[in-house]
């Protein structure tokens, strides 16, 4: 099968679905790939690029006739005629806000996946690309807003005077939200961000945020995985935070959004309050926006001085890398439908990911999709009687109670061994068993209280120790007493797996942030 790259006919679009790696890939799958003269040539990929890669490169006809065309942006009702009736259509297609275009399709005997419809569960987090499209708009927010502010980020000590670090509040710590956090922590501001979602502050704060708590304004996280909309009395409490908030901020950057419409957090009154010089980024821009002030596409100045951002466009602002995760997201998706790796596109209706994808498909409509229960929290477990429950506490405390005499047998033996032991051995080894004792009780109480994100370098910290280990066996094999030997024989491979295995896992991890991984 042939899948065909067209160029983006959005007015100032810059992405591609492909770029010379992914043609790569796709060609590796059994595909043949067409990519359209200058298709990537604002994102910086050469025709010969692509060429080289495996792809042929031709004309309009030659991609939008292939088996499969694969696009970032909705077709035109052009675009759509020019289909071939049985093609595979693989674009963002926002099928619940165009029922017209969702309508086209199906006239024109196409099958359509909408990139932005995939579920949202761990299975199809590679294929999500409204995440890879959120992670490359919150970035670029801090760097425009890194334009537009006039100061700097980070705080300076010079002989000629200090500057504070700039203040940066962040509404909604999503995909967008996070990598904002990251990106202004990383230029030296001091960042402040809010969720309703109360279970993201640990995420907030371990990118160096600080969490802003209001117990009473915050909800958990709905089924869907989406937070829901606020009750009036959260609505209230959130607006009193959002003013002060603002009115310490330098720089404002908003991402809600709920099933892609946006609430208005910041008010114009709000606006007013803050100082002249200020930024507001509404990454929200194009669900209408957060803020009260936002004009989609545009940046405006409002009479105190404050600047609103509501580009729409923050995605093509960067196209490099930008068309680079797209495209890698939509080589994923073809890995799915391609199963026997033979250039044969394969549909799968009963996987959840794929059949909540189809929007058309042999002449039907098949949007919306069922339901994905994405819920975390465990089905409830039917109701036990009352004879249920006194039978299984009766259980549950006979059991408890074997185990705690086993215990207490076990125990009451090993210390009876160790006076035994201590009673006959000689005075220099009660001396080297009470190191070894104390050793264990403070490791214990040290090691469990290390927090789950120290446990890196501590696994470094045990690899020391197990050196130190491995040098005293190995100095005491060959000793002229065998149960020495023996001991020092075992200390020392034990103390190797650590050492060995420590660094293999160190390895890994630290591959996994290397660029060319």
């Amino acid at each position: 099968m042939r899948i065909g790259i067209p160029i983006e006919s959005r007015p100032g679009e810059r992405l591609v679905a492909a770029t010379p790696k992914t043609v790569g890939q796709l060609v590796g799958l059994g595909y043949e790939v067409v990519v359209e003269s200058g298709a990537g040539a604002s994102a910086t990929f050469r025709d010969e690029d692509y060429a080289a890669a495996g792809a042929a490169v031709g004309g309009v006809a030659d991609v939008w006739h292939s088996d499969v065309v694969a696009k970032v942006n909705p077709p035109t009702d052009a675009e759509v005629a020019s289909l071939r009736p049985g093609a595979t259509l693989v674009a963002m297609l926002a099928p619940a806000a165009s029922p017209a275009l969702v309508e086209d399709l199906h006239a024109r005997g196409v099958t359509a996946l909408a990139l932005d419809a995939v579920p949202r569960i761990s299975r199809a987090q590679a294929l999500d690309v409204l995440s890879t499209m959120s992670n490359v708009a919150g970035y670029r927010a801090v760097v425009e807003a890194a334009e537009v502010y006039g100061g700097m980020f980070t705080g300076q000590v010079t002989a000629a005077g200090k500057t504070p670090p700039a203040r940066v509040f962040v509404i909604g710590a999503g995909v967008a939200g996070l990598a904002a956090i990251g990106a202004a922590g990383s230029m030296g501001a001091r960042v402040r961000a809010f969720d309703v979602r109360p279970e993201v502050g640990e995420q907030i704060e371990s990118m160096g945020a600080a969490f802003v708590q209001a117990d009473a304004a915050q909800q958990a996280v709905s089924s869907d995985g989406y937070a829901s909309a606020l009750t009036d009395e959260q609505e209230r409490l959130t607006q009193e935070m959002y003013t002060a908030e603002t009115a310490d901020a330098d720089i404002v950057i908003t991402t809600a959004l709920v099933r892609g419409h946006a609430p208005t957090t910041i008010t114009a009154a709000m606006v007013d309050g803050m100082r002249p010089g200020s930024v507001i980024i509404d990454l929200a821009a194009s669900g209408g926006g957060n803020c009260e002030l936002t004009v989609p596409g545009k940046a405006v100045v409002t009479e105190n001085g404050v600047t609103v951002v509501g580009y729409t466009d923050l995605t093509s602002r960067m196209p490099q890398h930008t068309s680079q995760l797209f495209g890698t997201n939509i080589v994923h998706l073809l890995q799915l439908l391609t199963p026997a790796k033979d250039g044969q596109l394969v549909l799968d209706l009963d996987d959840p990911v794929q059949r909540g994808m189809v929007v058309t498909h042999h002449g039907e409509v098949l949007w919306p999709p069922p339901p994905v229960q994405v819920s975390a929290a465990p089905v409830a477990a039917p109701v036990p009687t009352p004879e249920e429950r006194a039978a299984s506490a009766a259980a549950t405390l006979a059991d408890t109670n074997r185990r705690r005499q086993r215990r207490s047998v076990v125990l009451g033996l090993v210390a009876v061994l160790v006076l035994l032991g201590i009673s006959f051995a000689p005075a220099v080894f009660l001396g080297h068993f009470t190191v070894f004792v104390l050793a264990v009780i403070v490791g214990y109480y040290v090691i469990s209280n290390v927090s789950h994100s120290l446990h890196t370098p501590l696994m470094a910290q045990t690899n020391a120790i197990s050196g130190i280990i491995l040098v005293g066996a190995l100095l005491q094999i060959g000793d002229d007493s065998w149960l020495v030997t023996v001991l020092a024989v075992i200390a020392a491979s034990v103390a190797s797996i650590n050492v060995f295995g420590g660094f293999l896992v160190a390895n890994r991890m630290i591959r996994m942030f290397r660029k060319d991984a």
